[in-house]
């Protein structure tokens, strides 16, 4: 895909020649390091060619940085606009705090039911991909809960309920981080999650922990993969399959995660069979929305198509992607996803108007989340090469997202 625009569009290729600058790095020498070829990384560098995940991942390691570095991430300016920038500060607080008795001028909390219905509320923002309401919410909301822990002092149903609250709450918390890229801020969400998830007498929310932790670890590049898969298959191994429509969804879920790490790995073989189990799974699930994982039969053809467009066979994602419906009331978290996904498959197809219209889409039903995901920032970038002059609605978009 050759530039058409001399303009800037940043991109996951200039901040590759960058830093491969800034290490002295001849393209042969990044290409050994990496185990990518020097023509490859050229194309990438330029703009012509996809950096697919694995790519990513492999000279994230090689150039010493993290990959949410190589995205670019955070984007501090979007960050300012969505006024979640503010709020990083307090929500490290309320995590930093999560041990300490309660400030004895601090009012007496509220009841479980209605600390109960706070947090499903922040569950709602989190599948509508409300990243600044969460961010907002979620401080006072920590610090009140686990207030109510410490009134709640001896063993019993309702202290496992509070632990269960929290670690929904830890999980808002690494929502908002991991979606801007403050990874370090995600990693101690997790460290808080794992905790209670222990304690809260549901040992699903143990699985959901490590699923969470797997898709956190991809960000150290390939032996954060690997790092992945092993929490996949140890969630797996603990998790009993009793039967129950909740369990068999966080299992599938699991599978889900398997499939993607396996096709960032470059292991379409084992990619597809994870796949096939979580298919299996889903035929008997049905579409469940259980831990706020959205597992069924159209996430399974979701997770298809993410998984061929990370493998850069961007035809067979479209293939995939043609044969998806979504549901009137499905997640716009996961809807804004999968236009994402089109959309980079679109544009290196050479789909250029199509592509567009899928990230205007996944603004619509998803916007915070669109506007922090490095896949747009990518997709947009390209888009913006490929054509000889930038039209205005790409243009204003590309501002929106910060490209």
């Amino acid at each position: 895909m050759p530039y058409g625009t001399d303009e800037p569009t940043g991109g996951i290729g200039r901040r590759i020649a960058e830093l491969r600058a800034v290490r002295g790095y001849s393209l042969r020498q990044l290409g050994r390091r990496s185990h990518v070829s020097a023509s490859m990384l050229s194309m990438i560098e330029k703009g012509d060619r996809n950096a697919g995940e694995e790519i990513v991942a492999a000279v994230a390691r090689a150039l010493d940085v993290g990959i949410s570095h190589l995205r670019g991430q955070p984007y501090r300016e979007q960050m300012q606009q969505d006024r979640i920038d503010r709020m990083m500060e307090p929500l490290g607080s309320a995590l930093d705090n999560w041990d300490l008795a309660p400030d004895p001028a601090a009012p007496p909390p509220r009841p479980v039911d209605e600390l109960r219905a706070a947090i499903m509320h922040t569950v709602t923002m989190r599948a509508a991909a409300d990243l600044g309401g969460l961010a907002e919410t979620l401080p006072p909301l920590i610090s009140e809960i686990t207030h109510a822990i410490h009134l709640h002092d001896r063993p019993g149903r309702t202290r496992e309920e509070l632990h269960g609250l929290q670690a929904e709450a830890a999980r808002g918390v690494w929502r908002v981080a991991y979606r801007v890229g403050e990874m370090h801020l995600a990693r101690l969400a997790l460290s808080r999650m794992a905790q209670v998830a222990l304690e809260c007498g549901d040992p699903r929310q143990v699985a959901v922990e490590r699923w969470m932790r797997a898709q956190t670890s991809v960000e150290s590049g390939r032996p954060g993969i690997d790092t992945g898969l092993r929490l996949v298959n140890q969630a797996l191994r603990d998790l009993d399959d009793d039967g129950a429509p909740q369990t068999r969804a966080v299992l599938g879920a699991l599978h889900l995660k398997g499939s993607i790490l396996s096709s960032r790995r470059g292991d379409k073989e084992a990619s597809d069979a994870w796949l096939d189990e979580a298919r299996g799974l889903a035929r008997g699930t049905g579409e469940t929305s259980f831990y706020e994982l959205t597992f069924g039969p159209t996430n399974v053809q979701l997770h298809a198509v993410a998984a061929a467009a990370d493998q850069d066979k961007h035809g067979l994602a479209l293939k995939h992607a043609a044969k998806v419906t979504i549901p009137e009331d499905y997640p716009p978290g996961r809807a804004g996803h999968f236009y994402i996904d089109l959309a980079r498959a679109q544009v290196w197809t050479a789909r250029h108007g199509e592509a567009f219209a899928s990230l205007v889409k996944a603004r619509e039903v998803a916007p915070q989340m669109t506007r922090h995901h490095p896949q747009v920032h990518e997709t947009a970038a390209a888009l913006r090469r490929a054509q000889a002059r930038v039209p205005d609605p790409l243009r204003d978009f590309s501002l929106w997202c910060g490209v």
